[in-house]
């Protein structure tokens, strides 16, 4: 009786948190850190996402959901998704909603309103400065608007690196903790790379295909480049373009492009490479402050990094010791760099660095968000 009395006070103590974002579930990897992180901590999880006519299954310890849509993209997906994002959040049972970035703050906030229940939001970006929007002055302003109506009120915030929480701290005098988004901790296990190479070194990509990523400038200077292979990971806008660039300069044999994998197999994967790149453009605050998290995934594989004369990227790079940063963005200029990169060894400090940068050292402030929610 005692025991069944216990469980029962557990259960009733259980939060429910629902999580919320417009990307697909499976390929999320910040999103399912921070569900394990409050799965573990006692928190019962469920997790919101979009419905893709690709999204693989999932196997997850905690609750999801995902939303099937009519519109594909643009303003029309966004107010479908978020309108059937607010009545799923209205009449689900919950205790506290998590909202990830710009794009499914709305309907969150307005439930945390009329349900007086707490909300933390997640900022992975500066939402309107993202450089698909550069060019669309009007979608810009909407986001803008919708930023700076709401962000000013939250009391729980985090972001993803110290310039964000900085950005958003001086302009709305908001108080945003920094999560970054580390990887975490996890034995090397290689596998067999998925394309026949000989014995090139391999300089590896992973990530979003889109603008500004400095993959065209990557793919220029692999004409400069004897002796390496350039493996591309992801999915994106500009996916296409680029393959048709690389047929152009024929370049088929020395670029490759895997499409989309799954966390799983970049695990495996990432060790195989020889030099990890981010090397995006300036395009906007956005970019300027971006810290990607694949920086971190290779660093995690012991494989050193060449990144961009970014504040974030730059400062890992001084701090650490496990790359170079883009001294030129001349495509012959960076091939040159890229040869003298791939004779140096970076072991010491790389094995130095996993040991600090990962996810299981970012769970404590995490939790006091939560449990310290307003």
């Amino acid at each position: 009786m005692g025991f069944l009395f216990l469980s029962c006070a557990k259960d009733f103590n259980l939060k429910k948190i629902i999580v919320s974002i417009t990307n697909d579930i499976s390929t999320d990897q910040r999103v399912e850190k921070v569900c394990n992180t409050l799965l573990n901590a006692g928190y019962e999880i469920l997790l919101i996402g979009k419905k893709n006519e690709n999204s693989k299954p999932l196997e997850r310890n905690y609750s999801t959901k995902r939303i099937s849509v009519f519109f594909k993209k643009g303003i029309l997906f966004y107010a479908e998704f978020n309108l059937k994002l607010f009545f799923i959040l209205l009449f689900t049972k919950k205790n506290m909603l998590l909202a990830n970035d710009l794009d499914t703050l709305l309907p969150n906030y307005l439930v945390s309103l009329l349900q007086r229940k707490k909300i933390v939001y997640d900022s992975h970006e500066l939402f309107p400065e993202i450089p698909e929007l550069v060019n669309r002055p009007f979608a810009k302003k909407i986001w803008t608007v919708l930023e700076k109506t709401i962000l000013p009120k939250l009391k729980n915030t985090y972001t993803v690196c110290n310039s964000i929480a900085a950005f958003y701290n001086d302009k709305y005098a908001t108080d945003f903790k920094t999560i970054i988004n580390l990887p975490t901790k996890k034995e090397i296990v290689k596998t067999t790379f998925p394309i026949n190479y000989t014995d090139e070194k391999i300089i590896l990509y992973q990530g979003a295909i889109n603008v500004g990523r400095g993959l065209e400038l990557m793919i220029e200077t692999m004409s400069f480049l004897e002796n390496c292979i350039f493996v591309i990971i992801g999915d994106g806008d500009i996916f296409e373009s680029l393959k048709e660039k690389v047929i152009t300069k024929n370049l088929t044999y020395k670029v490759y492009f895997l499409g989309r994998k799954n966390p799983e197999e970049l695990h495996k994967i990432t060790p195989l490479a020889n030099l990890g790149i981010s090397i995006e453009e300036d395009l906007g605050l956005n970019y300027r402050f971006a810290l990607p998290n694949k920086i971190f995934d290779y660093i995690q594989a012991n494989v050193p990094i060449l990144v961009s004369d970014l504040p974030e990227m730059k400062s890992i790079v001084l701090n650490y010791n496990v790359g170079e940063i883009v001294t030129n963005r001349d495509p012959k200029k960076l091939a040159q760099q890229i040869e003298n990169l791939l004779k140096k060894d970076f072991t010491i400090t790389l094995e130095k660095a996993k040991e600090t940068l990962i996810w299981e050292h970012q769970e404590e402030l995490l939790l006091s968000i939560f449990k310290g929610a307003k």
